[in-house]
């Protein structure tokens, strides 16, 4: 069977330019091309992807690490990848994780064998020490804020949005507050919103946090525990629009009154949140997506700081 070093030898030419042509790039003369098309014609020869590649230098591939895909977070980040990558022509290779470091790494050994051309982090287990040594392979990109110069980033500032969350509830009265999380305090995330808490009202009550929320039954299992509480909670900052959505419909359930009751404040600006009045911080996670994935893209290690929105209704 034929392969592109034939057909650079029986057209005079390098396997370069053999390759331009298999990639339809302009660089190369009109009988240049004519001959190498005709040789490949005579030769019934098919494009073997990997060896281009090889000779490319670039797979056109870029894989996203997400730890799961029930997650409105994860599902708006990679809704962003997917828009910029075909807008790019590149394709991308979803690398579920559930946080294991094991399997990160796993993924991340993909750009020593040339498997990828980066990789994007939407959430990680692993450090950013276990992370960097890939460098070297590939681009990486992370989804939230790194200071390390070998790694680009396109994030939002989680800590304000959620301190700005805090005060609107402590300026309308509340002093009692609620929170959900998706994971526990080995989080990052959950870390913030612990820090802004406390930032704002103090000391918080370990009862008045609920992890593992990822969806609206999740949220009304939540709000059954929290607004059964001796000192029941007078607004809960969930996680998600869907876990907002699932307090608001198990507060209706037991005929409290929204906001006069509890007031609900959720995430990411879903239609959940609009159908039900709730007010959301919409992150705009499909614009981190897609300006990771422009990252990869360029080799880039700048930082993007992705603007949030706070967007109110009638639930607070």
């Amino acid at each position: 069977m034929a392969n592109i070093y034939d057909i650079a030898k029986m057209a005079g030419v390098s396997v370069a330019t053999v390759s331009r042509v298999l990639n339809n790039h302009k660089y190369v003369s009109d009988d240049k091309r004519d001959k190498i098309l005709t040789i490949i014609d005579e030769l019934n020869y098919t494009p073997n992807k990997n060896a281009i590649d090889l000779i490319r230098g670039e797979t056109k591939i870029i894989g996203l690490i997400i730890p799961y895909n029930n997650s409105q977070c994860f599902d708006q980040i990679l809704n962003g990848v997917l828009k910029k990558a075909i807008e790019k022509d590149y394709t991308v290779t979803v690398l579920p994780s559930q946080y294991s470091k094991t399997k990160e790494i796993e993924y991340l050994s993909k750009l020593k064998n040339k498997l990828l051309d980066g990789i994007i982090i939407a959430s990680r287990a692993n450090g950013w020490d276990s992370i960097l040594p890939y460098t070297e392979y590939g681009a990486i990109a992370a989804c939230e804020f790194t200071p390390h110069p070998a790694i680009g980033c396109s994030y939002f500032d989680r800590y304000s949005s959620y301190v700005e969350a805090f005060q609107l509830l402590k300026n309308k009265g509340h002093k009692h507050v609620a929170f959900t999380s998706a994971r526990g305090i080995e989080s990052v995330s959950t870390q913030q919103v612990i820090a802004a808490y406390k930032e704002v009202f103090g000391k918080l009550p370990p009862e008045f946090h609920i992890s593992n929320c990822f969806c609206l039954e999740d949220g009304f299992s939540a709000a059954k525990q929290l607004l059964h509480l001796p000192q029941r909670p007078t607004a809960i900052f969930a996680n998600g629009d869907e876990v907002a959505g699932g307090v608001h419909l198990y507060a209706k359930s037991i005929d409290l009154q929204i906001p006069d009751d509890v007031a609900i404040i959720g995430q990411e600006n879903q239609p959940i949140s609009v159908g039900l009045g709730i007010t959301s911080i919409d992150h705009q996670l499909s614009k981190v997506g897609e300006q990771a994935c422009e990252l990869i893209i360029n080799k880039s290690t700048a930082k993007i700081k992705i603007p949030y929105q706070f967007i109110p209704r009638s639930s607070v």
